[in-house]
């Protein structure tokens, strides 16, 4: 069965992550790694699509005796810790629900992360493009590193504003995106929080 352990959030713009104590799973009979991530997908996906959020990568890692299993999932709107608890919760009973009824995560024990991605997921997918929309973002496109506002994004490509210039350009010619760090001036500060700190 699976113990769990309280969620915890991790600094802003690294993303959310709540963990589990070990549990036990594993591939019946050793079977390699690829199938048996298969079949974790199998019993996760429909569960984070459910929720109304995209299962953006799963691995399975070893860590000593133990197994962790990594799960990051996003949304259109990002993923509260509060959502990360609960789909960590979900997703651990449907796997000790597998376990009891198949026996096909069974034999190993595992550690279970549920995290969302951070500023610093690259941007690959057309759903994390148009998830960052408005953001300043770095980008090479062919020979050009391009650092400018996200405008527009669709399924075919983007449009950026480098400079008051308009850069519309195709996924299919994108490296990975990522999403730059911006920090506000001072005089941009509420007048409450300048007089407080005075």
């Amino acid at each position: 069965m699976v113990r769990r352990d309280r969620a915890a959030g991790r600094a802003p713009g690294a993303g959310r992550r709540a963990s589990t104590r070990p549990a036990r799973t594993s591939p019946a009979g050793g079977a390699d790694l690829a199938a048996h991530k298969s079949r974790l997908r199998e019993v996760i996906a429909p569960i984070v699509e459910a929720a109304g959020y995209d299962l953006e990568e799963l691995s399975v890692s070893r860590a000593g005796r133990r197994h962790v299993l990594r799960i990051m999932v996003d949304g259109d709107h990002g993923v509260s810790l509060d959502a990360v608890a609960d789909l960590s919760r979900e997703i651990s009973a449907a796997l000790d629900a597998a376990e009891e009824t198949g026996g096909q995560f069974s034999e190993r024990e595992y550690v279970l992360e549920v995290s969302s991605p951070g500023v610093d997921r690259p941007l690959t997918q057309p759903r994390h493009w148009r998830r960052n929309v408005g953001r300043l973002v770095a980008v090479t496109a062919g020979e050009r590193q391009l650092t400018g506002r996200l405008i527009e994004a669709d399924d075919e490509g983007i449009v950026l504003d480098v400079n008051g210039a308009r850069h519309e350009l195709r996924h299919a010619d994108l490296g990975p995106g990522r999403v730059q760090v911006e920090f506000g001036h001072v005089d941009e500060l509420p007048d409450e929080l300048e007089e407080d700190e005075e």
